[in-house]
This record gives structure tokens, C-alpha cells and sequence, in this order.
């Protein structure tokens, strides 16, 4: 059998040393990167959380704002008017996508 690489016990040893070394930091690393970002999102949520018990209104349907425009302009939630400027709806524009690039279009998306 031919050999690829010529390593020696010593190399060997040592190299395998150096992987396991690597790998451990690498976990450690990852461990406190992770336990740091935990502990960000935590406080944040925290955060949001007291802001949220100050807050006078709680709700958006409860907000003074959202009620005058509903009496004023959209008259009934769900109803005609508010569904047709509230709501989205999707369009299929992938086949024209694709008309644009045969013909040698190049898109930045």
C-alpha cells in the first residue's frame, strides 16, 4: 500500500494532541458564546416586559388612536373597508421572473 503522508509516532501523537486541543477550546467557545447571548436575550425580554406593565394601554385595540380611526374611516373591524386596506394579498410574479432572465436580464433580488 503506498503511503500519502509520512508521519512518525511523535508526529502523530502531537498532531492528534493539537486536534484535541483545538476541539475542546472550540466547544468552550462556543459554550460561553452561547451562555453570553442567553443571558442578553434574557435581560431584554426582561426589559420589554417592565415597559410593557408601565404602558397605559396594553392593547392596540384599546388605543384611542386605533378607535377614532375605526369610527371615523373603517367603520366595523373585519369589515369591507378595513379588509380592503388592511389586508395583503399575494401575486405569483415568479413566471415573469423567469421570462426575464431568459432573456438575459440579471436581477439583483
Amino acid at each position: 500500500m503506498k503511503e500519502i503522508i509520512k508521519v512518525t509516532r511523535r508526529q502523530f501523537v502531537k498532531i492528534a494532541g493539537y486536534t484535541v486541543g483545538a476541539a475542546l477550546y472550540s466547544w468552550n467557545f462556543a459554550k460561553f458564546t452561547y451562555a453570553a447571548v442567553k443571558d442578553n436575550i434574557a435581560t431584554r425580554q426582561e426589559s420589554v416586559y417592565v415597559q410593557d406593565t408601565k404602558m397605559k394601554v396594553r392593547k392596540s385595540q384599546d388605543s384611542p388612536a386605533v378607535k377614532k380611526i375605526y369610527k371615523d374611516f373603517l367603520h366595523e373591524p373585519c369589515g369591507h373597508m378595513s379588509h380592503h386596506l388592511l389586508h395583503t394579498h399575494y401575486v405569483d410574479r415568479s413566471a415573469r421572473v423567469k421570462q426575464l432572465k431568459a432573456k438575459g436580464l440579471k436581477l439583483k433580488v
